[in-house]
């Protein structure tokens, strides 16, 4: 059977898109041309001419369309560092204050100075207003882009300011209500307002309890109460008197998302912070460092407590070889309780103190249940190793290997209930449970490993030496 393609069109457009640019035809019919491709493809094939050849094409689109490409330029900021103060204050303008304010944050900073001086009031304001928030608030992630209409306006007003508002701002699927001091009220669809009769009551289409944030809302704290609407729009409003600022949209939401992973992904992995592929040697060696430093002191302690059992070891040197089956498979399960507690702990708008138990004590079960399966199998692993491979009677065989099994089945169990309840205690406490990333939580399962194998050996081995 032919194997059909996922994708609705794989074509690439690139090499067309090239040979148009190069052609011989009149500029007019080569801009009517170009706005048949997505604007994205026209950015790849932006990216990869020289400079003298983007100068051309920039030229060739205008200020307008060369605004839109910007935002799927991968370094929008090394073109801009290319043109004059006044090309760049003019693209730059025609841009969302949002994406205008990412393309100024990647400019040197006397560039950059140069750039906003010349940009019109009011759009250097919106940018002002973004930069005033810190960048875990949803002020510093909203759009300007939307329409709202007054509380009051018949049918025919909305659709008419509808009509005036959608020249320049093209999200238009939602519509936001206002009062006479921009006050939120509520919005209404654009499919609502083009079903309704003139004749109909405005306030018949109005959702007064439409979801919104507050511009100093924490966007950790609230991630999963926005995403759960699944709106295209969600209304920013101030969180003084709630008047109307701006909106979230669908795809301001997936790079917010994407963030929020990338940061539990770099504390998972114990970063301060993702690192990106760009970053210098040093700045990913900086990210890397206090953790690390942290977990060197951890380390540390573990290699205290294996030395407090040095006599144990000496009467019993065969035992050190079981050690790191001990403690790898105490980490393991931490690390997989961890991820799935962490997981749990993210895609959930509430988390009551019951259901917090309730996972700890599954993750608990769980673990001891693999710890009973996988430690039985050791035991017998190891046990036919020794009576089989090495001078060991049979008797002092199975007491290693027995040693070997329970301390994997214990240490296994509590690796269980330390990768769920240290996140949990953390997000009890108010703080973000990925912090208690895989290094640290394998390290403090090291530690119960390490105890309870030596421990047991202890209790259950130098007896038969």
């Amino acid at each position: 059977m032919e194997n059909k393609s996922l994708f609705v069109n794989e074509k690439d457009y690139r090499e067309e898109i090239l040979v148009l640019f190069q052609s011989d035809i009149s500029d007019e019919l080569k801009r009517e041309k170009l706005d048949d491709y997505h604007d994205n493809d026209i950015a790849v094939v932006f990216e990869e001419l020289d400079t003298e050849d983007r100068e051309r094409f920039a030229d060739l689109l205008g200020s307008e369309k060369m605004s839109v490409i910007l935002t799927y330029l991968d370094d929008a900021g090394e073109y801009i560092s290319e043109l004059d103060a006044n090309e760049a204050a003019d693209i730059i303008e025609q841009m969302d204050a949002d994406e205008a304010l990412d393309v100024l944050d990647s400019l040197e900073e006397d560039t950059r100075s140069s750039v906003l001086e010349l940009i019109e009031d009011e759009v250097r304001e919106e940018i002002e207003l973004l930069e005033s928030y810190s960048e875990d608030e949803f002020g510093s992630k909203m759009s300007m882009n939307f329409i709202s209409v007054k509380r009051g306006a018949t049918i025919k007003a909305a659709m008419r300011s509808l009509i005036s508002q959608a020249a320049e701002k093209d999200n238009i699927s939602t519509i936001f209500v206002t009062d006479e001091n921009d006050v939120f009220y509520g919005a209404f669809s654009l499919k609502d307002l083009i079903v309704a009769r003139s004749t109909d009551d405005p306030d018949d289409i109005i959702y007064t309890a439409f979801p919104y944030v507050c511009d100093k809302d924490l966007i950790s704290e609230n991630i999963e109460k926005v995403r759960g609407y699944s709106e295209e729009l969600i209304p920013v409003v101030s969180s003084e008197d709630k008047r109307l600022l701006g909106v979230i949209t669908s795809n301001d939401m997936i790079d917010i998302v994407d963030e929020e992973l990338g940061d539990d992904y770099a504390k998972l992995a114990a970063l301060t912070e993702e690192e990106e592929e760009s970053d210098s040697l040093l700045r990913s060696m900086a990210k890397r460092v206090p953790w690390l430093t942290a977990l060197l002191f951890m380390g540390l302690l573990v290699s205290m407590v294996v030395g407090m059992f040095e006599g144990l070891v000496e009467e019993l040197p065969l035992i050190v070889s079981f050690q790191s089956l001990i403690l790898g498979m105490a980490g393991n399960v931490g690390t997989q309780s961890l991820a799935v507690t962490v997981r749990s702990l993210g895609v959930s708008e509430s988390f009551g103190f019951k259901k917090q138990l309730l996972l700890i004590f599954k993750e608990t079960r769980v673990a001891l249940l693999n710890g009973v399966a996988l430690g039985l199998l050791s035991f017998a692993l190891v046990g036919a190793y020794l009576a089989l491979f090495t001078e060991c009677t049979v008797g002092f065989a199975m007491a290693v290997s027995g040693c070997v099994g329970g301390a994997m089945c214990f240490a296994m169990m509590i690796s269980g209930f330390t990768g769920a309840a240290i996140p949990m205690c953390l997000y009890r406490l108010g703080a973000d449970p990925a912090v208690a990333s895989g290094p640290l939580i394998t390290t403090v399962n090291d530690l119960v490993a390490v105890i309870s194998y030596y421990g047991l050996a202890w209790l259950l081995l130098l007896q038969l030496v």
